[in-house]
């Protein structure tokens, strides 16, 4: 079974960029369709952004429409989240989750879908 851990969170000023990384350890990350969520404090966990298995297909939460980027390397069981543009409101800890057993291009986008979890990274985007 895979494995998640993430990185890359920090203290950013608003308006700045961060990339997330979610390496997973395992021989079948290549078989896992991968999403990214967030929880504020206080706040229930929402959808940010998903990738399917090939990485042809992606989807986006419409608060980051734009300016965030997911995208995956088969090669290095490694998935990332590219986020530009950041807003006080995108303070959270950011998740990464993995789904198995999905067709090539197949995205899924609510978190009972998914049944692996990282641990979390932190995001600030201060004002």
């Amino acid at each position: 079974q895979v494995q998640l851990v993430e990185s890359g969170g920090g203290l950013v000023q608003a308006g700045g960029s961060l990339r997330l990384s979610c390496a997973a350890s395992g021989r079948r990350f290549s078989r896992y369709a991968m999403g990214w969520f967030r929880q504020a404090p206080g706040k229930e966990r929402e959808f940010v952004a998903a990738i399917s298995v090939s990485g042809g297909s992606t989807d986006y939460a419409d608060s980051v429409k734009g300016r965030f980027t997911i995208s995956r390397d088969n090669a290095k069981n490694t998935v990332y989240l590219q986020m530009n543009s950041l807003k006080p409101e995108d303070t959270a800890i950011y998740f990464c989750a993995a789904s198995l057993g999905l067709n090539a291009v197949a995205v899924r986008t609510t978190d009972y879908e998914y049944e692996i979890w990282g641990q979390g990274t932190q995001v600030t985007a201060s004002s």
